[in-house]
């Protein structure tokens, strides 16, 4: 995935060895990293993606687990969650194949829709098919995804207090040796300096936080985001700078924080109350940022402020 992972754990009667826990954590990783990867093009979803349209190909229920979970998304959220943005990427200069950050002309953008749209991708009979030339990219949920095929692995392995983190997705549950629940900052999205802005008490949540403050370029005076809009084919244009989701799922969490900074403030706010999620948006106002979170977000992780 291009990034970092963490596992913290509480060593406890029952819990297997250190070396264990982490040759299976490695395994996961590795195999997640086989058959996911749009970084090597041995992966069985880069074979899938130079194949032709109209074709289908053998898939490991992993692969078939994402798209499922994708395609979920892309219903819920009307097209705004779109698995199939690899050669948009690409175009702007944010993907595995981009050739440098660019705002790419008109005619450009419109000849790389032809290819974008998770409409054209379906399982059938344990096999992944294509109706139009498209490229599969699992990167808006593959971390969450990680993330619970860790836990569940170590949960195996006798562990019951953990903290998994993979390149900033993450899931805690159980309590530290000192008996309290494991803590996180959400970040101030700023592109100065890293400000904790909320302490976050976790217990048997995933968290997943999407911004556009890390990952961006500009171009005669304007930013262009690396998350894209699969209507426009063009990168968000609003105030929100970032949004975090709390699920049970941190798959679900880390596709929720991907629709919901497509959607932007005043239509993600909506679709988050709609489907009582536990949100919390960042939005630019001025020179600084207002906050906004939803009721389910506050009453899970009220307690946390107050430690």
């Amino acid at each position: 995935m291009g990034s970092t992972y963490s596992v913290k754990y509480v060593q406890a009667e029952g819990v297997a060895p250190k070396a264990e826990l982490q040759a299976a954590t490695e395994a996961i990783l590795a195999e997640i990293d086989e058959q996911m990867s749009t970084y090597r093009s041995d992966s069985l979803i880069e074979v899938f993606n130079r194949s032709p349209s109209g074709s289908c190909q053998d898939m490991p229920e992993g692969v078939l687990d994402l798209v499922a979970a994708g395609n979920r998304l892309h219903e819920e959220s009307g097209g705004a969650f779109d698995l199939t943005l690899e050669p948009l990427l690409d175009l702007w200069g944010f993907g595995p194949k981009g050739q440098g950050e660019a705002v790419p002309s008109e005619q450009q953008l419109a000849e790389v829709r032809q290819r974008v749209g998770q409409q054209h991708l379906r399982i059938e009979d344990g096999k992944l098919c294509k109706d139009a030339d498209i490229e599969v990219d699992f990167n808006s949920i593959a971390a969450g995804y990680a993330v619970d095929r860790i836990i569940a692995r170590l949960g195996e392995l006798g562990v019951r207090s953990y903290l998994v983190e993979a390149t900033g997705e993450l899931k805690a549950a159980g309590l530290k040796p000192d008996g309290k629940h494991w803590r996180i900052g959400l970040e101030e999205p700023r592109d100065d300096q890293r400000v904790a802005q909320r302490i976050l008490q976790l217990d048997g949540y995933g968290i997943s936080t999407s911004g556009d403050y890390r990952n961006y370029f500009e171009e005669g005076g304007q930013r262009y985001s690396h998350t894209l809009d699969p209507m426009s084919g063009k990168p968000v244009n609003h105030t929100l700078a970032a949004v975090t989701v709390a699920d049970p799922s941190t798959l679900r969490a880390d596709g929720l924080s991907t629709l919901l900074m497509v959607l932007g403030p005043q239509a993600g706010i909506a679709f988050a109350e709609r489907n009582q999620l536990a949100a919390f948006f960042v939005t630019r106002e001025g020179d600084g940022f207002a906050t906004y979170s939803t009721t389910e977000f506050e009453q899970l992780f009220a307690a946390g402020d107050e430690q």
